[in-house]
């Protein structure tokens, strides 16, 4: 049978303040990664999965592929080094997903062909965990104070929107389409705002001070929180996309930095750790609601990767691979 591959062809070159728009030559000059060039899809592998050697290790059939905003970061050159392993040129892209076991050859009675395998592919997976873990060790929050929310229709930025809710706070959200923007208010959101079309720093003006940032952006949007933070915020670096692409952030030049000294706020990184005592159970009975943008086929998962790194997916996205 086939085996479909993503292989990473070609690091992403380039660096601009302009939002990129397909076709794939405007992208590859701003650093985005472009379908067909960055990534390409590669069905010339066949194997029989009857006598594929396994030498004590397991089969699995991928199902479903999680498509993240890290993978950008892992499009690099090998030898800069990062919290997370680059890709490597030529070889097959990898993230979290779900399978069924095949065959196996491993002595883990857990392992047995037909059973289904999983990491970290959905709101309990990724997303979930960096939302409730860096709420519970950076936020502290209090009742009645104000959190601003960035890409808050995003599967990390909705499940913010709903912990901070639950700890009693106002929520200011912003997301870049009347979607989004409708998502947010839907699971709790006392302000959400579309910030493609309503000035950021105006809108913090008016519903702050800002307490607590969950920062998953940088950029202007970094700089309007700076402008309108209260004293003692917090900020929660959860992410920076406007710099994935671009070196330069957004093309902005900061003008409110000095504030972190001024109004002695903390600004606190982190990477994900072990969330499942509580934060699944919530899933599960529906106190937390979530959804996902699904698209078929591994052929297209140059493109999925692409409409996450410019703001296209309107949820969690998701490759489904096979459906059985």
């Amino acid at each position: 049978m086939k085996n479909g591959r993503v292989i990473f062809n070609e690091i992403p070159k380039g660096n601009s303040s302009s939002f990129p728009s397909y076709p794939g030559y405007l992208l590859s000059s701003l650093g985005y990664p472009v379908p067909g060039r960055t990534t390409i899809y590669d069905d010339s592998q066949s194997i029989d999965i009857d006598t594929v050697p396994l030498n004590g290790s397991i089969l699995i059939k991928v199902l479903v592929l999680s498509i993240d905003p890290y993978l950008r970061g892992k499009m690099r050159s090998a030898e800069v080094e990062s919290y997370s392993p680059a890709f490597h040129l030529n070889e097959p892209l990898y993230n979290h997903g779900v399978g069924v076991i095949l065959r196996s050859e491993s002595s883990d009675p857990a392992f047995k062909p037909g059973t289904h395998v999983y990491a970290y592919v959905g709101a309990a997976g990724m997303p979930g965990q960096t939302a409730y873990y860096g709420w519970q060790a950076y936020a502290n929050p209090k009742p009645n104070e104000v959190v601003f929310v960035s890409t808050a229709g995003g599967p990390v930025g909705s499940m913010v929107v709903q912990i901070a809710k639950r700890a009693g706070c106002k929520v200011i959200a912003s997301a870049g389409s009347a979607e989004k923007v409708a998502f947010a208010k839907s699971i709790g959101a006392d302000v959400a705002f579309n910030y493609k079309e309503q000035d950021t720093a105006e809108v913090l003006k008016k519903e702050g001070p800002i307490d607590i940032y969950w920062e998953n952006v940088g950029g202007s949007t970094l700089d309007a929180f700076l402008g309108n933070a209260a004293n003692h915020a917090r900020v929660i670096v959860c992410g920076m996309i406007s710099g994935y692409n671009d070196s330069t952030g957004d093309g902005v030049n900061m003008k409110n930095l000095l504030s972190f000294l001024t109004r002695r706020i903390h600004l606190n990184g982190f990477l994900v750790m072990e969330f499942y005592k509580e934060f699944p159970k919530q899933l599960a009975s529906g106190e937390l609601k979530w959804s996902e943008d699904v698209t078929k086929g591994l052929i297209h998962a140059g493109e999925a990767i692409l409409e996450v790194q410019e703001g296209r997916n309107t949820a969690k996205k998701v490759i489904v691979v096979a459906e059985e």
